[in-house]
């Protein structure tokens, strides 16, 4: 009983450290990127066919008041008439990109395939921003059973078109962006 005594009064000087305010300045970036363009997809019997796709991407990052953001997300691409991978993916990207400007992201990371004779394999996409969150994305990928893909989509980024926006002010005003560097101390 005598050694318990000095534990326990450490219990509430212990919970008062873990439970006292502060303010929290942590912000992340997010993007959710809605684009379709053309698909090739390659058969294990090398047979290649070129279909309509659609890519839907989303995840979370670093905050966007930083030169370069890293995140990770969640991918949907489908080829229409064959099926859709999904995907985790590693963004890397540039203040520009995230904030809606110019810029550029690249994303890395793995896919799954439950059509045709399935698939598990790497992927990767180039990503180019301009502003209004106006996205070319260039993806391929590579995996078992010798199933490829590659795909160019061209499609919009509603969080830089919104939230992240920081150009086009004189004809759409984003009145509280995400990022204000106006702020910064």
């Amino acid at each position: 009983m005598r050694q318990r005594l000095p534990r326990l009064a450490l219990l509430p000087v212990c919970a008062a450290a873990l439970l006292w305010p502060t303010v929290a300045s942590a912000d992340v970036s997010s993007w959710l990127y809605l684009g379709g363009g053309p698909g090739l997809v390659e058969a294990p019997d090398k047979t290649r066919e070129w279909v309509p796709s659609l890519q839907i991407d989303t995840g979370m990052g670093t905050p966007p008041s930083g030169l370069v953001m890293v995140g990770g997300g969640f991918r949907m691409h489908t080829f229409f008439g064959e099926g859709s991978d999904l995907g985790l993916v590693a963004r890397t990207a540039t203040r520009g990109y995230v904030n809606g400007g110019f810029g550029a992201a690249v994303d890395l990371g793995g896919y799954q395939r439950w059509w045709g004779p399935g698939s598990t394999g790497l992927m990767a996409s180039v990503n180019l921003g301009a502003p209004w969150g106006i996205t070319l994305s260039g993806t391929g990928g590579r995996g078992s059973n010798e199933g490829q893909h590659f795909a160019v989509t061209l499609g919009i980024d509603l969080a830089r078109l919104t939230v992240y926006r920081r150009t086009g002010d004189s004809w759409w005003k984003n009145t509280f962006p995400a990022y204000r560097p106006e702020e910064e101390r």
